[in-house]
């Protein structure tokens, strides 16, 4: 297996009763680059999750001091001398990836430590919440390799960030800054150097103690509110309410507030 194949994506379980899938970026000689075989890892690995019972909540986090480093520059190198499919290819993957956290039912938190570049930069996007150290630095480098993006990243930062600070990333290539990001909103919380992963599992656990139902469908709703008009999105709004309300959850979560215990979800 080549070096760019070499890395993997460790998938283990944290936190109070193995509900949090933790999903570590694990290639340090190249700086958690990725590669297609990580890809498919972590598409294998958000499906266990969001047909899993057991686990309500997932972190992608990268191994040491740094989130990824994006795609392997000399992989992408040698396949200029492939046909032009290996490469689609490969973005397929990455692709399928970036969907599959997108459409996850479970909560998916980015847990980033130092720098997140490229694709690293477009899975934080991806998430549904990114918590950031201090020192985390993000990058979208393609422009400075005269390549342009993928993994989503121009459709994410299009809709986050004015289209001037998109610009700044996208078509120059500046880095920015957790504290920064954070400010425009796209930063959910910067805690201190070596904390993100266990900040990351303590709101991982705060989200498992919440109607794994209700969460699907609120997920499902902000997925399909960009591209779909007010008048069918209250529609939509409607009939996940009355199911949620009728499911078994709704009755014991109203129960639980008006007794004043503390609700318990299946």
């Amino acid at each position: 297996m080549s070096s760019a194949l070499s890395g993997e994506l460790k998938n283990t379980t944290s936190g109070s009763q193995g509900q949090t899938m933790v999903l570590t970026i694990s290639n340090p000689s190249l700086r958690n680059a990725l590669s297609p075989a990580m890809y498919s890892a972590g598409v294998e690995a958000l499906g266990f999750a969001d047909s899993s019972a057991e686990i309500r909540s997932v972190v992608i986090t990268g191994e040491g001091s740094q989130f990824c480093a994006g795609g392997n520059l000399q992989r992408l190198l040698d396949n200029r001398s492939q046909p032009r499919e290996v490469q689609a290819a490969s973005i397929d993957g990455l692709h399928a990836w970036i969907e599959a956290i997108r459409s996850c039912r479970k909560p998916v938190i980015a847990a980033v430590e130092g720098p997140a570049a490229g694709a690293g930069f477009s899975l934080c996007l991806a998430c549904d919440f990114i918590l950031a150290a201090r020192d985390a630095v993000f990058v979208m480098a393609y422009s400075n390799v005269a390549l342009s993006p993928d993994g989503g990243a121009s459709w994410h930062l299009s809709r986050m960030l004015p289209r001037q600070v998109a610009s700044e990333l996208l078509l120059a290539g500046e880095r920015i800054g957790a504290e920064r990001l954070h400010s425009l909103g796209v930063v959910n919380q910067v805690v201190e150097k070596d904390t993100a992963l266990a900040q990351a599992l303590a709101l991982a656990e705060k989200l498992n103690q919440r109607a794994p139902n209700t969460l699907a469908s609120i997920k499902e709703l902000m997925n399909e509110a960009t591209g779909r008009a007010l008048s069918p999105h209250l529609v939509a709004e409607r009939d996940a309410f009355v199911a949620n309300l009728h499911h078994a959850n709704g009755g014991e979560g109203i129960q639980a507030f008006l007794t004043k215990r503390t609700a318990r979800y299946r």
